[in-house]
């Protein structure tokens, strides 16, 4: 197998076979690895128990966890399709506010794989000293590849006009997708790795054994969760001011409030405007498709003359209040792979995941229809977190049932393929850093380009709509090409890991 790295894609996959101090990965087929993962603590477990030491389990030759593979591939997918083809297809984009669309899934998708690949990738750690080493090194780079990919300084595939490329520092964005992820896995990874010795060998009896045995991952949750609740609530959100480069016009936006959980005033924004400053946020929030914003709502479009100020600011949807509740999510992902070491049956597995995951959308759905706390992805309510989180767990266990239960594992492939190189597919795919090359060579002009003309005269026009041609290409061109392309490197045993 060639080998680019060690294999930790910012995405959720962690393969740490070769590190003596991290003992243990996510490989498995069908479901040989969960139930060696459950036989391998049970037999230290009996060993502990009859006061005779276990001779150590023979390092075997295993393969990747499938289900995982699969999940991890299907979320890329998912955000290749959002991205590019959420503009024909307004309920495939996000939310402009309140609710949930399908690209409100993703983010949290990610966080949830991230959590369940920790549990087995530290499933034993020797050297704790050394491990953290890794933890904050890995976080380091996701940090870097996403200031990277999501500063700015490439912005070709929205330019191919211009063919643009640099970012001014001023304007710079600090906060993005990897950069959330990174958060979530330094600060769950470390609090898996911190309380190693203090996990149990052997679960005690009774349905929430597995949470108390785990109970300081659900204490750092929960200080998350509290943290982000208080903030929320009580943070003072005064008047505040701001420039709008693009246009060259001064706004004001009145406040003067707490507990806010509208566009204009609430302390999510207020922190990241104080911290990072206003030029440094996302300038393309999904609020802009609101009625208030625009008359082409739910798609984006120009203006309205009586749009209230706060529609021309930037706001950061990955922002750092908003990324503290987003733990919860790599919490409650943590808590599915712990389950996955634990315990050895099908049905013992699916009874802890389903209800848990049943839990969690029935909170979510309260929560919103009361009025309590409603769905939010851009402030990441806590709503959000329970529907986000039930959606993951019920997708996760269908992938377990169809691939490691029933064994129909041929027609996931390619979800597999794509998962085991996500880091690859979602730089290529997903930022569209192999669009951008490939419009850098063009014809005559700029925008004539092999992927403008297979777009338009092979999709657009043979369809002849604009939308509909849009998706199948995406469809049928940028995801199957990108399948195809992980397959190919799969095969060849090649690789992208950080």
């Amino acid at each position: 197998m060639v080998k680019l790295g060690v294999y930790m894609t910012p995405l959720g996959h962690e393969d740490d076979s070769n590190d003596k101090e991290l003992e243990g990965d996510n490989k498995c087929d069908n479901g040989e690895c969960f139930d060696n993962i459950a036989k391998e603590n049970g037999s230290v477990a009996t060993g502990e128990l009859t006061g005779k030491e276990e001779a150590p389990l023979e390092k075997t030759k295993s393969k990747r966890v499938a289900t995982l593979d699969a999940f991890r591939g299907l979320t890329i997918v998912m955000m290749i399709l959002v991205d590019h083809a959420g503009i024909a297809y307004p309920a495939l984009d996000h939310a402009a506010w309140e609710g949930c669309m399908l690209a409100d899934f993703v983010m949290p998708f990610f966080l949830f794989i991230v959590g369940v690949a920790i549990a087995l990738a530290l499933k034993k750690v020797r050297k704790i000293k050394d491990a953290i080493y890794k933890i904050t090194l890995r976080t380091l780079k996701l940090l870097f590849w996403g200031i990277v990919l999501q500063g700015g300084y490439s912005h070709a595939l929205a330019d191919n006009i211009n063919l643009a490329y640099g970012v001014d520092m001023k304007l710079i964005r600090w906060c993005g997708i990897l950069q959330r992820i990174a958060l979530v896995y330094f600060v769950v990874a470390l609090i898996e790795t911190l309380t190693t010795k203090r996990r149990p060998l052997v679960l005690s009896p009774g349905h929430l054994s597995i949470f108390t045995a785990y109970r300081w991952q659900w204490i750092g949750g929960f200080i998350a969760f509290s943290f982000y609740m208080i903030t929320t609530y009580s943070l003072y959100v005064p008047d505040w001011s701001f420039i709008n480069h693009k246009e060259g016009k001064a706004y004001t936006v009145k406040c003067g409030m707490r507990g806010h959980l509208g566009p204009a005033c609430n302390a999510v924004g207020y922190v990241d405007r104080e911290i990072l400053g206003i030029n440094h946020l996302y300038k393309s929030p999904a609020w802009q498709h609101l009625k208030a914003c625009t008359l082409s709502s739910p798609r984006s479009g120009p203006f309205r003359e009586d749009a209230p100020g706060w529609c021309h600011a930037n706001f950061e949807p990955e922002g750092l209040l908003s990324s503290i509740p987003a733990i919860l999510s790599g919490t409650i992902g943590i808590h599915y792979g712990h389950v996955l070491m634990h315990f050895k049956g099908h049905s013992q597995r699916l009874k802890q995941w389903v209800s848990m995951a049943i839990g969690l959308l029935v909170l979510a759905f309260l929560l919103h229809f009361s009025h309590a706390i409603p769905i939010n992805k851009q402030l990441y309510t806590i709503s959000y977190v329970c529907l986000t989180a039930g959606a993951a767990g019920v997708v996760f266990s269908g992938f377990y049932i169809l691939i490691d239960v029933w064994g129909l594992r041929t027609p996931f492939l390619f979800l597999e393929w794509i998962g085991m190189n996500s880091m690859l597919i979602f730089v290529l795919g997903a930022q569209g850093i192999l669009a951008a090359f490939i419009n850098g060579w063009y014809y005559n002009k700029p925008d004539k380009t092999l992927v403008t003309w297979i777009q338009t005269h092979i999709f657009i026009d043979a369809w002849h709509s604009r939308n509909l041609g849009t998706l199948l290409y995406v469809i049928f061109a940028e995801i199957t090409f990108y399948g195809v392309l992980a397959g190919i490197l799969h095969k060849l045993g090649m690789y992208w890991k950080l």
